[in-house]
């Protein structure tokens, strides 16, 4: 991504968002001080992506914000947004009120202010206090204000009591506007520190602070941007020239830099390109034309291309700040505290919502750049579900364990042909004691055991059509899962299993609730997609459901809203291709991919020219079974290249194979054809995105070429490599616990 394309500047918004999809593995708590404020409610709008919002107020006062100062926010990301967080009104929160304040009164003497808990607790029910508490106390783990606190109300209590390092700064960073002369900062940023802290100065403070804030800056702006961070300690001396009080400081404060420059690297190589100059006049700092008159005998100096410039003081620093901040009203601009482990977010008064937006996120790309922290300490607010996934397949089970949507461990107990012998003339669904034992010791192997969990997840079966959802487990789909009533298939295990292991609890006294997750003959196609031309033949949906649909809900959710809010066409490949249309929280047409329906793929033959397909029917050549086979199983790439292996195929167009060039190319062009074939499902309405999924999607080639043949759409392509069945199921499963979502009742007559 080019982020400094000539004329527009460097992109600092898009810089954060591609750094933390890069780093991030989980979402942090972020406690929201000053909920009502619209600046703080714009700026939630575009965080759920990246954080668990706790807004301390209302949830109606919240909303009624959003009413009257938020038009210009699309509405359904605004709801996204309120349906992600949570609402938390201090005062309602006794429990949490009284710890803090048991937490203030046994602070260390240092930063003790009352000895009482009873003195504390009025203080606890502030949001700005409460919010610092929540997150020294493991609740959350970083708070936001600043914006309608002063700084002794919001600032320094939080600096007093989430300090980690014995010296803390704040940095200012700017990206500064077009009409900013543009050689005097490469890319127009620039970083001043100490904007805000240390009011006091020491040799050891500004030491601290030169290398805290180009730490900053070295977290925040990509190497390829900045390749090197040029910090100037400012003077109104320049190198000696002049003499007094601020020099000295200074000059002591360099035979300091070089030890702390060296523990910082120690903790990531990106630190290894800092250099930090002292005792630079700030004219030289700013002015190549100054920079050659005043250093015309330093070869090395970097002065006039600094990017970091840091004050001897604070009202210095503080200053240049405001200064820019006033010159320059559209600048991107934001600050970050140095020294609280990522924490805590201080905001400006005068900040805009872009401004506190940004500041956030800087604050979490360092978090998770830093490397510690891996989940909030205590799920006080977002409950942890602890979610047990079953995955039957032919010959293995997969068993994975959840705690909300973090996987904890993912585990394949294989079967073999020994083991499962007994079972074969008993039907598929004789297995179940044998897997849930298998189940059961994979779960003591981690020391857990079913009272330890929450829910159960299983893969859904061949059950009757059903609307897309998570399903509780009932007799009726167990009996329709026992009597097969659509077709013999692993998958059919995973709710028998889930019902045995819910039985055993419920004679413990312990409810643990069962779920399947979108099955896969999810069927919300109209009567008219069915019909075909011959009245004896309608056609079937069955498909890819779980992970078509978990890819559509990724994908809204990755813009902040709903799958009901959102039109895409998801094309699943792998041995099976399915290619669906998802219009507004339904699933309206798919072809039936288990029977070989559309493109032809690795394994399967697609549709065929009806005519021909007859004539080879009654040739002779082939048996039924034989023919079946073709069509699935033994079709496709395998008929043609003798290899379902599309990297194989691959090696061999590159090779140099014209006839694989060509079943390569025609593969292709079979699936974009597909997609384009959606296009009448959305009736008016225009397709947001297309989606490419599945195990064939990890090829750049293959989705490039899709990419280039569907570009007509106009809508762009988003590819999602492979598929993630368990997180899927794990995922449906939340949305009900957390009430999300009702689960759906198995009625297939109440929905026919």
């Amino acid at each position: 991504m080019d982020e400094t394309a000539p004329g527009t500047g460097f992109d600092i918004a898009s810089a954060l968002d591609r750094q933390l999809l890069a780093v991030m593995k989980n979402r942090p708590t972020v406690l929201l001080t000053e909920a009502t404020d619209p600046r703080i409610v714009e700026a939630a709008c575009y965080l759920t992506r990246f954080a668990r919002l706790v807004f301390l107020a209302d949830e109606d006062e919240v909303r009624a914000v959003a009413e009257r100062h938020l038009d210009h926010v699309d509405r359904n990301r605004r709801e996204y947004t309120f349906s992600e967080a949570a609402f938390v009104r201090p005062e309602e929160r006794p429990d949490l009120v009284d710890e803090f304040a048991r937490e203030c009164a046994s602070l260390p003497p240092a930063i003790r202010q009352v000895d009482d808990p009873d003195q504390a607790r009025p203080f606890m029910r502030e949001p700005g206090r409460f919010g610092i508490m929540a997150v020294r106390c493991g609740h959350a783990d970083t708070v936001v204000g600043g914006m309608r606190h002063r700084p002794r109300e919001f600032f320094r209590p939080m600096l007093r009591l989430l300090q980690v390092n014995p010296v803390m700064c704040e940095a200012g960073i700017f990206v500064l506007p077009p009409e900013h002369p543009a050689d005097i900062f490469p890319h127009n940023i620039v970083v001043f520190g100490d904007v805000g802290v240390n009011a006091t100065m020491t040799p050891e403070t500004l030491a601290h602070i030169a290398v805290g804030t180009c730490a900053v800056a070295r977290d925040i702006i990509p190497e390829d941007v900045l390749p090197v961070i040029n910090g100037a300690v400012v003077s109104y001396s320049h190198r000696g020239s002049d003499e007094g009080p601020s020099p000295e400081l200074v000059r002591q404060a360099s035979l300091l830099i070089p030890g702390l420059l060296a523990e910082r690297a120690a903790l990531g190589e990106r630190y290894r390109n800092i250099n930090i100059e002292c005792e630079v006049k700030i004219s030289v700092a700013l002015s190549r034309r100054s920079a050659m008159y005043y250093d015309q005998e330093e070869d090395d100096a970097f002065s006039g291309r600094t990017n970091v410039i840091i004050a001897p003081n604070l009202e210095l620093g503080n200053l240049l700040y405001h200064l820019y901040a006033t010159r320059y009203p559209t600048a991107k601009k934001f600050p970050v505290v140095f020294g609280l482990r990522f924490k805590g977010v201080d905001l400006p008064m005068d900040s805009t919502a872009e401004d506190a937006l940004l500041a956030i996120k800087a604050t979490l790309l360092r978090l998770h750049k830093f490397g510690h922290w891996h989940r909030t300490p205590r799920d006080t607010f977002f409950p942890r579900r602890r979610i047990l996934v079953v995955n039957p397949g032919s010959t293995s089970t997969k068993v994975a364990y959840y705690e909300g949507d973090l996987e904890q461990f993912t585990v394949e107990v294989q079967h073999d042909a020994a083991e499962l012998e007994p079972f074969t003339r008993q039907g598929i669904a004789a297995e179940a004691p044998l897997r849930r034992a298998a189940i059961l010791e994979a779960l003591r192997e981690h020391d857990l055991s079913l009272a330890d969990l929450d829910a159960v997840a299983a893969r859904g079966g061949l059950l009757r059509p059903i609307p897309h959802g998570t399903y509780a487990v009932n007799d009726a789909m167990l009996a329709d899962l026992r009597a097969a009533v659509g077709g013999e298939h692993a998958s059919n295990l995973g709710a028998l299993i889930a019902d045995e292991l819910r039985r055993a609890e419920r004679e413990r006294g312990h409810d643990l609730p069962a779920f399947i997750v979108d099955p896969v003959v999810v069927d919300e196609v109209e009567e008219k997609v069915k019909i075909t031309g011959l009245k004896e033949i309608r056609r079937l949906v069955i498909s890819h459901a779980l992970n078509q649909i978990a890819t559509a809900r990724r994908y809204a959710e990755e813009n902040e809203t709903f799958y009901e809010a959102v039109n895409v066409i998801v094309c699943h490949m792998g041995g099976g291709i399915t290619i669906g249309a998802h219009r507004r929280g339904r699933y309206i047409d798919v072809n039936n991919g288990l029977n070989g329906e559309g493109p032809f793929t690795p394994q399967r033959s697609g549709t065929l020219p009806p005519g021909q397909l007859i004539d080879l029917c009654f040739s002779g050549k082939y048996t039924h079974q034989e023919l079946k086979l073709l069509n699935k199983g033994r079709g496709g790439l395998i008929d043609l290249l003798g290899t379902a292996d599309l990297r194989e195929v691959e090696r061999r167009v590159d090779g140099g194979d014209a006839w694989a060039a060509l079943v390569y190319d025609a593969m292709v062009y079979q699936i974009a054809k597909h997609i384009c074939a959606l296009l009448p499902a959305f009736e008016d309405e225009p397709v947001d995105r297309i989606l490419l999924t599945g195990g064939m999607a990890r090829s750049r080639r293959l989705t490039d070429a899709i990419t280039a043949l569907v570009a007509g759409v106009g809508c762009g392509v988003t590819v999602y490599p492979g598929e993630n069945e368990m997180f899927a199921l794990a995922k449906g499963v939340l949305r009900v616990l957390n009430g999300k979502e009702e689960a759906r009742i198995y009625a297939p007559e109440a929905t026919a």
